[in-house]
């Protein structure tokens, strides 16, 4: 049997099941430390860039009714308009085609700016760009967020506004000695959130090392975000606590000698890694999914790669995983 056969067959011939979701991308620049050592120290509070990144895209929780955000990619100096560099970061929320789309954008733009104005504005130095969102829905049916009510009025009444190129800044004065700009104007999109594969391994540290490499495969995608990153555990569809979907038991190796027969980790798989995936289409989406799969299949520790899906009950999309690499 051919290498590339056997990799194939470690796919299982299942499916991921996936969500519209609201989505916001935006750029946000700062300075980086106050010297050099400062970009690569393990102290993330010394390096302002890296500090409102990580804060800002912390704690994921749609599932709970709030947002989840990730870091969709780290640009140079030349890459951004204020030659600073910068890091593109996404926040999703939830999307239900039949309820009213006013009401929902509200809603997210309220916890948004819960992120922008406590993990973003708070870091010093950092500025707010808003940008175009390729594949949504709503910047053709004019749904912009103006970013004005929740997040310019931090001033005290004495915010001010200006241009920059054909685009509205706030300036919000802050005690440091400059003001916080974010541009007024933010639109959101309507993406696809929720997507995931699994990887069933021999250890958790193969787990670790599969989920290592498969993200960093997913990041070379444009327009998506692992919001969890290597995450220990699904989610079952049933049974929630006010905090949240309890853990996917019958997917725990821990558990597998316990639950006997109702275990459904396969023999030899000691470790579930879950990569969620958020998307700005269908199309990028699935081009993630298929750079992460590709990227580890081949790894021994890897025994075999599936998804987490709720029999097609819950997820719009049905993404399946061998259709992937035809």
């Amino acid at each position: 049997m051919s290498k590339g056969r056997k990799c194939y067959e470690k796919v299982e011939d299942t499916f991921a099941e996936a969500f519209p979701g609201l989505y916001l991308r935006l750029l946000i620049t700062a300075e980086r430390g106050t010297t050099p050592k400062d970009k690569s120290a393990p102290e993330i509070e010394y390096d302002e860039l890296r500090l409102a990144a990580y804060r800002s895209t912390a704690t994921p929780s749609v599932v709970v009714g709030r947002v989840e955000a990730g870091i969709e990619k780290w640009l140079a100096r030349k890459q951004t308009p204020d030659n600073r560099e910068g890091v593109v970061v996404q926040f999703w929320g939830r999307f239900d085609e039949r309820e009213d789309i006013a009401k929902q954008v509200e809603k997210f733009y309220r916890e948004m700016s819960i992120r922008i104005r406590q993990d973003v504005l708070s870091v010093p130095t950092t500025r707010v760009f808003g940008l175009a969102n390729a594949g949504g829905g709503f910047q053709e049916r004019g749904m912009v967020i103006d970013a004005e009510e929740r997040i310019g009025k931090c001033g005290g009444g004495h915010e001010s506004f200006s241009k920059k190129d054909s685009n509205e800044v706030i300036n919000v004065p802050l005690m440091m000695g400059y003001d916080f700009q974010i541009d007024r104007s933010l639109t959101c999109g309507v993406g696809i959130s929720g997507a995931n594969i699994w990887l069933l391994c021999d250890s958790i540290e193969g787990g670790r090392k599969a989920g290592r490499k498969a993200i960093e495969a997913i990041k070379q995608v444009e327009g998506v975000i692992t919001p969890f990153y290597t995450c220990p555990s699904g989610s079952a569809a049933e049974d929630y606590p006010p905090i949240g979907p309890p853990t996917n038991y019958l997917y725990c190796p821990t558990l597998r000698e316990k639950l006997k027969g109702r275990s459904k980790v396969p023999y030899g798989v000691n470790s579930i890694p879950e990569i969620v995936i958020d998307g700005v289409s269908l199309t990028a989406v699935k081009k993630a999914m298929k750079a992460g799969i590709e990227s580890v299949v081949g790894m021994d520790q890897v025994i075999q790669v599936s998804a987490g899906n709720y029999e097609g009950k819950l997820g719009k999309y049905k993404i399946y995983l061998r259709d992937l690499l035809k």
